[in-house]
């Protein structure tokens, strides 16, 4: 299947879009790997990347996030994706892996060196390109999950949290990130604009803020609004929109991504919260 990637990057403006692509397509494949070994009985699929797959979220992602269905901190996830090499290899690919596990968030990049040397994506045989995979062993407790099946390209039936356990995921992320990171405020603007998303998944944004030693007070219907408003005051929107801007599919969203848009958002969902309170 590694010939289906050319005409893909082909459809690509920019070089920094057919990396985004070609990206995209890798993420899907090792999807499929982790969907033939069985994983997905107790991976669970999360993030941004989770997002787009699965709701056609208009903006790339980098990281492919799962997190356990049991907590297990000596869980061994280069015994779960070991075999991704030799998977790729017999497609012809040259790959390679490195797997860091000494945190409850382990990490693994599944490297392709010299594909984008091949594909004509950088003049340099020697350059590397990666696919980050992320999986949390000690995951908050109170998360819901669903099941999905997707074609993209591969069929896949896709283990994820459900749409108000990934809203609170993001939550979690903007809320308790010492710095900005405007693929978080993008993503949030993109959930605020469906009126029809649902509520955050209280129980799960407690638990998870509890864990990064959250200050704050708990977050329910009544306040989650306010907080994430006074969090984005402080926001320098020039840094929101320059982090952003390499991974959107429009760039003409970044007309709409306004602090005043966001924030009018945020708004509209406290009067409709105690409208129905």
């Amino acid at each position: 299947m590694k010939e289906q990637i050319k005409p893909i990057i082909q459809k690509a403006a920019t070089p920094l879009q057919a990396k985004n692509l070609l990206r995209e397509y890798l993420q899907a494949r090792i999807l499929e790997f982790i969907q033939e070994r069985g994983l997905f009985h107790t991976w669970i699929f999360q993030g941004g990347t989770a997002l787009r797959f699965l709701y056609g979220l208009p903006r790339y992602s980098q990281v492919l996030d799962f997190s356990l269905v049991r907590p297990d901190a000596s869980y061994n996830l280069n015994q779960a994706i070991a075999r991704i090499r030799p998977w790729f290899e017999a497609e012809a690919y040259e790959v390679d892996l490195i797997i860091k596990s000494e945190k409850n968030v382990k990490s693994a990049f599944v490297r392709f060196p010299s594909l984008l040397f091949e594909l004509g994506l950088s003049p340099h045989q020697s350059q590397v390109f990666s696919v980050k995979i992320e999986l949390d062993s000690q995951p908050p407790a109170g998360g819901k999950t669903d099941t999905t099946l997707i074609r993209r390209p591969v069929l896949l039936n896709i283990h994820h949290y459900d749409q108000a356990t990934l809203l609170s995921g993001k939550l979690h992320a903007l809320l308790a990130r010492n710095y900005t990171k405007g693929r978080d405020i993008y993503d949030l603007f993109w959930y605020l604009s469906d009126q029809s998303w649902p509520e955050p998944n209280f129980d799960y944004l407690n638990e998870a803020l509890k864990q990064t030693g959250w200050s704050g007070p708990q977050l329910d219907q009544n306040n989650w609004t306010d907080l994430v408003a006074e969090k984005l005051q402080a926001v320098e929107w020039r840094q929101v929109i320059e982090d952003v801007r390499p991974f959107l599919e429009r760039a003409s969203d970044l007309n709409l991504l306004t602090k005043d848009n966001v924030l009018k958002l945020l708004a509209a969902r406290t009067r409709a919260a105690r409208q129905s309170g």
